[in-house]
C-alpha cells in the first residue's frame, strides 16, 4: 500500500505536467482550426506558426467553403494571447498586430459565458488594402475594388447570446480612392460609412456618403435581429455618365440615371 501512493502520485503530477505543458505550449494552428471553424472558413490563419498565446500566421480570406476566390493580407498577422480580470471577471486580453495595416496593435477582449460570448474593441484606428475584400466572392470578386479601407472603432463590442450577434458602439470605414476593373475612370471617389449600435444592442444603423468623386453614393440601413436591410443610390456626377455606365448596371437595379443599391 505505501508503494501504491507514490505511484500514483506521480502518475498524477505526470498528467498534469503534461496537461501544463498542452495548455501553455498550445501550437498556433489550433487557433487556426478555431478560427476557420467560427467563420466558416471566410477567415482562415493559414501556415500559423508559434503557440496559442504567441504565434503569427497568414491572413487569407475565401468565399467559404466551395468558393474559389481567396486574397491573402501581405505579411500577415501577429497576435499575443494572455488571461486578464476586467471588473473581476476573467477574461482573454488579445494584442493584434498586422505589419502592413495597423500604426498600433489592436487591442481586444474576449469574454466568454456560459451560452453567451462578448468581444470588446479598444479605440483603435488602422488601415487596409480594399483588394482584400475580393477574396469574400460575390460580388467583390467582380467589382475587383482597389485603393485603402480605413477602419476606426470607438468602444466597440460584439455579443453572442445563444448564437445570435448584437453590436454595441461606433466604428467608421472610410474608402480612400477607390478603383474597379469594371471602370476605366480612376479613382471613382472616396466614401465614408458610419455604423452605430445602441446600448443594448438591439439596432444598427449604417450611413454611407460620398466624401469626393464621380461616383457618387449615398444610403442607409439598420442591421436588426442579426439581419441588415440597406437602402442607397449610385450616381455618376456630370460628365461621367458615360464611363461609369457599366459599372452602374452591375451595381443595382437602373432608374434612369441612377442605380438603386439593396440588401435585404
Amino acid at each position: 500500500m505505501n508503494g501504491v501512493w507514490p505511484r500514483r502520485l506521480a502518475w498524477i503530477g505526470g498528467l498534469l505536467g503534461l496537461l501544463v505543458a498542452l495548455l501553455v505550449f498550445a501550437p498556433a494552428s489550433w487557433l487556426a482550426s478555431g478560427v476557420t471553424s467560427a467563420t466558416n472558413g471566410q477567415l482562415q490563419l493559414v501556415n500559423a506558426r508559434g503557440t496559442v498565446w504567441n504565434g503569427q500566421a497568414d491572413l487569407v480570406l475565401t468565399g467559404g467553403s466551395g468558393s474559389r476566390s481567396q486574397t491573402a493580407l501581405p505579411q500577415g498577422v501577429q497576435w499575443r494571447l494572455a488571461p486578464r480580470l476586467v471588473s473581476g471577471t476573467p477574461a482573454m486580453g488579445l494584442r493584434l498586430t498586422a505589419p502592413c495595416c495597423t500604426p498600433e496593435p489592436i487591442d481586444i477582449t474576449l469574454l466568454p459565458g456560459l451560452g453567451s460570448a462578448e468581444m470588446r474593441i479598444a479605440r483603435s484606428s488602422s488601415i487596409w488594402p480594399a483588394e482584400l475584400l475580393s477574396g469574400l466572392g460575390t460580388p467583390w470578386n467582380t467589382l475587383r475594388v482597389e485603393g485603402q479601407l480605413t477602419l476606426r472603432t470607438e468602444g466597440l463590442s460584439v455579443r453572442w447570446d445563444n448564437g445570435r450577434a448584437s453590436l454595441q458602439g461606433e466604428a467608421a470605414i472610410e474608402a480612400h480612392d477607390l478603383a474597379s476593373r469594371l471602370s476605366t475612370l480612376r479613382p471613382l471617389g472616396s466614401y465614408r460609412m458610419n455604423i452605430r449600435a445602441d446600448a443594448e444592442g438591439n439596432t444598427t444603423t449604417l450611413d454611407l456618403q460620398t466624401l469626393s468623386g464621380a461616383l457618387q453614393l449615398q444610403g442607409s440601413g439598420r442591421w436588426v435581429g442579426g439581419r441588415l436591410r440597406f437602402e442607397g443610390v449610385a450616381q455618376a456626377a456630370p460628365n461621367a455618365e458615360e464611363a461609369l455606365g457599366n459599372l452602374l448596371n452591375i451595381m443595382g437595379r437602373r432608374q434612369g440615371a441612377r442605380s438603386l443599391l439593396n440588401i435585404g
